[in-house]
This record gives structure tokens, sequence and C-alpha cells, in this order.
């Protein structure tokens, strides 16, 4: 008599489950993600991403951004740099990002049912890094070649593998992604109320408990100031680096004084930053990385 297929496989070693490749040491994302001054480019994306309906009603729900900002905003970080220097750890962070948005679902601020997996909002997620990079990249860094251009985006279409996101929902192409771009733009964003929490000079932020006693207690007495100056630096370059086009979408205002000083800010980091030392131009995570790629090569 015949075996199964079923009873055939009995027995035999699982098929080992092959991960997505993070984006290659060396590439253009490694130069950008790792870089102190992408701090300043995160705030553009993470609030386009909560200017999709979806995303803000979810975010609005169920985030804890409102009474734990800064370790929402550290375990973020972390989870971004992993996904591109994580190497053999990258594809289990990306399983672990979805298992957290598993049970994320509701109706969004359009009255529309969503489900955070749904591709049509996780993929938003993933798309607004890329223009905001390229964009912001411009200030801070350099202006991209197209083939740079190219690179990156082929380089972030490996993040959105590494996040669990199937080819067909993902722009497969530069110009596809601009066409999708324009339509989610024109479609989709809107100044959700998370959007427009991460660009007020005047909601509430509670103080960092981190360091010592006496620097907690220094915290505490000059917090007023530091939270002013806080906000009103997060609304200046969450709304500078944001290409114009999403700007625009989102109703925001953005004058010549302002782009004049936007761009003399941008111009002293893109002087200094490089003059650094590595443990202070880099954060930890792509530091650590970039020094086991340089001790393989050697």
């Amino acid at each position: 008599m015949e075996r199964t297929a079923a009873h055939a496989s009995e027995g035999r070693p699982a098929r080992p489950r092959t991960d997505p490749e993070p984006p290659p040491p060396g590439g253009v994302l490694w130069t950008i993600a790792g870089d102190v001054r992408a701090l300043l480019m995160l705030p553009a994306a993470f609030t386009l991403q909560v200017a999709h309906p979806a995303i803000g009603a979810g975010v609005d729900q169920y985030s804890v951004f409102r009474t734990d900002p800064w370790g929402r905003g550290e375990r973020s970080l972390r989870s971004v740099q992993l996904w591109v220097y994580g190497g053999a750890e990258a594809a289990e962070e990306g399983r672990r990002v979805r298992r957290l948005h598993k049970e994320i679902q509701g109706t969004d601020t359009r009255g529309r049912r969503y489900h955070s997996l749904d591709p049509a909002c996780y993929s938003w997620v993933h798309a607004t890094g890329f223009p905001v990079y390229l964009y912001a990249g411009r200030y801070l860094l350099r202006r991209f070649t197209p083939a740079q251009e190219r690179q990156l985006y082929r380089e972030w279409l490996q993040v959105g593998r590494i996040l669990g996101i199937h080819d067909r929902d993902m722009p497969q192409s530069i110009e596809e992604y601009w066409t999708y771009w324009g339509r989610m733009l024109a479609e989709e964003i809107e100044p959700t109320k998370v959007a427009r929490e991460l660009i007020a000079t005047d909601v509430p932020l509670p103080r960092p408990e981190v360091g010592s006693l006496a620097v907690r207690v220094l915290l505490r007495l000059t917090w007023p100031a530091l939270r002013a100056a806080f906000l009103h630096l997060r609304a200046f370059v969450t709304v500078g680096y944001m290409p114009p086009e999403a700007r625009a979408a989102l109703g925001l205002e953005w004058s010549p004084a302002q782009e004049r000083r936007l761009r003399g800010f941008s111009t002293a980091l893109r002087l200094l930053v490089p003059l650094l030392p590595e443990r202070l131009r880099y954060l930890p995570i792509a530091r650590a990385a970039r020094a086991r790629w340089r001790a393989a090569a050697r």
C-alpha cells in the first residue's frame, strides 16, 4: 500500500525557514539609518504614519505615546535599527513587530473597519521611511544620485520583507512608488488627531526619568523650559524635514524664514557631525554592527 504524502514526510527534518535578508552592509541605508542625524528625520516619518486614518486611530487607542513617550521612542528606535543592522536578529524583530500588532483593530477616523496588519495600513507604515530619508538626507547628508536613490529604494524593499510585507503589497520600482505616494497623499492622508499632537508645541509631555538622583532633580527643576524647547524643536524638524507635497497634504505651513533657519541648522550639522568620532556619530546598534563588519572584513 502506498504511503500518503503526509506519511512520507514523517520523520524527515522540517525544512528550515528562509528569513529575508536585511539591507547589505556598506549600502546606502547603512550610511543613513545609524547616523545620529537620523534622529532628526524619524519624527517626520512617524507623523506621516499616523496621518493615515487607520494608523492614527490605532495609535490613538492603543499606544502609550502620551504616557510613556520616551520609552516608546526608545523601543521604536531600537526596532528600526535592528531592521537594518540586526543581521540574524532582523527577521526575528520583524516577526516580533507583527505579533505586537496582531490584536490592534477598530474603526478608523472615517468610520471604516481596520486591522493594523492589513496590507493597506501596514505597508504605509513602512512606505513613509523612504521619501523622508531621501528628502531630509539632502539637507543633513548629501543629495543622492539617481543610482543611489534606486539603490536606497531596493534596500528599503528589503526592510519591508523583514517586516513581513509581501512584494505584491509594496511598489516594486521607484516609479511605481512615486505613483503610490501621490495617490496616498491625495486620497488617504489627513491631519489626524495624533498627527496634530506630534507637531503641537502646547501638549503635555512627561519628563524623562533617567540618570542619577542629581540628574533627576535637575530635570524636575528645569523641565518647564526644557519641555518648551523640545516641543518647538520637534515641531520644527518634523515639518521641515517632511517632503513639501506631504506638508501640503496635511495643510502644514512652512515659511521662507523657517526654510532659511532649517538650511542653516542642517548645514552646521552636515559639516560638524562627520568630524565626530564614530562612538558619537553612530547610534549604539549601528556602531556595533559596523565594528563587526570591519572585523569580518579583516
